[in-house]
């Protein structure tokens, strides 16, 4: 595996710099699982629902997308997925590589930081569909975020045998 450059979180630091630390480690591990892994090792399907591990990376950019930019701050902003294909965010596209896909994920993340910045943790939803405190929002990608590290951590395991935190 690649080196690890993530940074930890601080020991002691108010709720938001401690929620929003734990959030940018778990996204830099997500990057770190797929480090050092080839454009046909990353869009491997690996168990029977073709899960891939640029697939899982997709998906969190859109994850990204929905809780901080059209649930937190009521964007108008595009996701693939339509009722007769719900899961299209997982899917890897022929013209979509794999630098590409790193690249969505990083900018959603970019954005995701610079909503965040401007908030404070008790902020509700601006989607009046959605009563959802900034808080809520970071503890549950926090959370989405993590679980998917488990999915990656599995899969680069059956890809090359590499386990790691």
């Amino acid at each position: 595996m690649a080196q690890d450059t993530r940074i930890e979180p601080p020991p002691s630091a108010s709720e938001k710099e401690t929620l929003e630390a734990f959030l940018d480690y778990h996204r830099q591990t997500v990057v770190l699982k797929c480090a050092n892994l080839s454009e046909e090792e990353l869009r491997q399907p690996m168990v029977v629902s073709g899960t891939t591990m640029l697939g899982i990376v997709k998906h969190l950019g859109y994850v990204e997308r929905w809780w901080f930019q059209e649930v937190f701050a009521a964007k108008d902003v595009e996701f693939p997925w339509k009722e007769e294909d719900p899961d299209a965010e997982f899917r890897i596209d022929e013209h979509e590589s794999a630098e590409s896909v790193f690249d969505f994920y990083m900018q959603e993340c970019d954005k995701s930081r610079a909503i965040v910045a401007e908030a404070a943790p008790d902020d509700v939803a601006g989607n009046s569909k959605s009563v959802r405190s900034l808080r809520w929002i970071l503890c549950h990608m926090l959370e989405e975020t993590s679980r998917h590290n488990g999915h990656l951590d599995i899969l680069r395991e059956m890809i090359d045998g590499t386990t790691g935190e």
